[in-house]
């Protein structure tokens, strides 16, 4: 996992995990930046993907703005729907926009179709009304001040443009049986990335961010899985997948305080107990906004 001071690491270690390190210490990125997690952002990006473009129209629109473009694994899917556009994709993490080319490289028939640029979204480098459409998707959610960038995104949306934001509304994950270790451990997810900028709840308030960004005809989609034994295989799938995802975090939980080992282990026998169950049910849902400039 990815840490900020590396000094608080090495005390962490020295001490035998007895360091509560400190919040300033903390990685914003709940998941870190380990290849591990770049091939989890690509595999969620294909699992997801249907349910993420079903309201997504960009075939009229030729410059597109791939806001916290990461990995690379929506733009891969956003230039491959749309093939006439050319995408411009910022993202501040040097190893993501190293994956990301990397990524990108396989697909020859999208070069020279994108480019991507080291960028703070909050000041973005782009003269006003330079893009047709703006894409941001799991982004805002560990961002510190998610107003800025969509105040920037609006200054650089040409008029009559879209933009289109889907997060996370990590309230509403579910599972049955009832799990609540698992829970437990979960909220801990969400108090780590509350308490170092980020917001696991953000997509609830997309509304009103989008209100005071300035945009108009603005519409508010909930999208779900809600996944019972009738999609039985596509049930397991997505469990695999959020196992993997929960996780992820188990050791920067664990360094900074918001779990222990106890707790860990029990979540991860609860998880794989709902898996076995014949009647088990997952639900999550998310939200996904619209708007115009």
């Amino acid at each position: 996992m990815t840490f900020n001071g590396k000094d608080a690491l090495e005390r962490w270690e020295s001490e035998g995990g007895s360091y509560k390190i400190k919040k300033e210490d903390l990685s914003p990125y709940i998941h870190g930046f380990s290849h591990k997690e770049q091939l989890r952002l690509k595999r969620q990006a294909e699992f997801s993907e249907a349910l993420v473009y079903q309201d997504i129209d960009f075939s009229q629109a030729q410059r597109i703005l791939e806001i916290g473009s990461g990995v690379g694994a929506q733009s891969e899917i956003l230039l491959r729907r749309f093939p006439k556009i050319h995408l411009t994709c910022i993202d501040r993490s040097y190893p993501q926009i190293q994956a990301a080319h990397k990524y990108l490289a396989h697909f020859r028939d999208l070069f020279n179709r994108y480019e991507i640029h080291n960028m703070d979204a909050t000041q973005l480098r782009f003269s006003d009304n330079s893009f047709d459409a703006i894409f941001i998707c799991w982004t805002l959610e560990h961002i510190a001040h998610p107003f800025d960038v969509l105040k920037e995104a609006h200054r650089v949306l040409k008029p009559d443009g879209k933009i289109f934001v889907t997060e996370v509304m990590n309230f509403s994950f579910f599972l049955d049986p009832y799990s609540p270790h698992l829970w437990k451990y979960w909220m801990a997810f969400n108090d780590y990335q509350n308490d170092v900028t980020g917001n696991p709840f953000i997509g609830a308030t997309l509304g009103n961010l989008f209100i005071d960004a300035g945009f108009s005809d603005i519409i508010t989609n909930v999208k779900y899985w809600h996944l019972d034994r009738r999609q039985a295989n596509r049930r397991n799938e997505i469990l695999d997948y959020w196992k993997e995802l929960l996780f992820s975090a188990e050791q920067i939980l664990l360094r900074g305080g918001y779990v222990d080992l106890k707790t860990i282990e029990l979540a991860k026998n609860e998880i794989n107990e709902v898996k076995n169950k014949q009647d088990a049910v997952f639900f999550y849902a998310f939200m996904q906004a619209s708007g115009t400039k």
